[in-house]
């Protein structure tokens, strides 16, 4: 059978979901869960991958299990057998045959948070981006609606990008929040590789005063990496939900 599981994990020990050659991952730590319950080595096959120290609130995937299992039964087994990794299956379904968590999936939503404050981080270290001022949220989703439709986002996408194209539709592009808390939400069929993260530490720049929302529709239309603002870093980032 296959089931659909849709996963929780804090990205902070692993090289990211991808399984690699060296170094620990999402994907492979779930597949030894699934040896470990079924004696059977399996691919588990998410809906994309996410960077190093990304995190997942709603990341999917698919597995094919010889065994059937209650979809529930299915869940607990597998966080018996995850700890104490911080990975949880949230819920598995039983899928239909020709389920693929990469190619049916028709939205994913990330989302990326920031905290404003001088002091540095204590027990939020590794969950959301420190920035030292408080930041512009008008003129920050000002900039972000310039984001929106299809576009070259070249200007946003990581030299090591392996997509065949760098044009993609951006669905949803908000920013809110107030003088502490600021949350960046982003929501389309698909992204490049650091997409997210690149657009929001340009966003950021808008939010510090350094570059205007004008600004940001010109360096996405310039469709040049150079004119991206730093890259945020991966500790604020959550795939927050996968639709199909």
């Amino acid at each position: 059978m296959r089931y659909k599981l849709t996963i929780e994990y804090d990205g902070r020990p692993y090289s990211g979901w991808q399984r690699l050659s060296e170094g620990p991952s999402v994907q492979g730590a779930l597949e030894d869960a699934v040896e470990k319950l079924t004696g059977v080595r399996s691919d588990v096959t998410g809906s994309g991958r996410t960077d190093s120290g990304v995190h997942a609130f709603g990341q999917v995937a698919h597995v094919d299990i010889d065994k059937p299992f209650a979809p529930q039964r299915l869940a607990d087994a597998l966080n018996a057998h995850l700890r104490p990794h911080p990975i949880a299956v949230l819920q598995a379904e039983a899928a239909a045959p020709d389920f693929h968590a990469r190619f049916d999936a028709k939205r994913r939503a990330y989302v990326y948070n920031v905290l404003c404050r001088r002091a540095p981080l204590t027990v939020q270290r590794g969950f959301i981006w420190r920035v030292p001022r408080a930041l512009d949220i008008a003129a920050m989703g000002e900039a972000a609606q310039r984001l929106l439709g299809k576009h070259d986002f070249t200007t946003f996408r990581d030299s090591q990008c392996q997509a065949k194209s760098p044009v993609k539709t951006l669905d949803v592009a908000s920013v809110q929040g107030d003088e502490r808390y600021v949350s960046f939400s982003f929501e389309a069929m698909s992204f490049l590789h650091r997409q997210v993260r690149s657009m929001v530490g340009t966003l950021v720049e808008v939010g510090l005063g350094k570059m205007t929302p004008d600004d940001v529709a010109a360096a996405l239309a310039a469709a040049d990496r150079a004119r991206c603002g730093p890259v945020a870093p991966p500790d604020g980032l959550y795939l927050a939900r996968v639709d199909y």
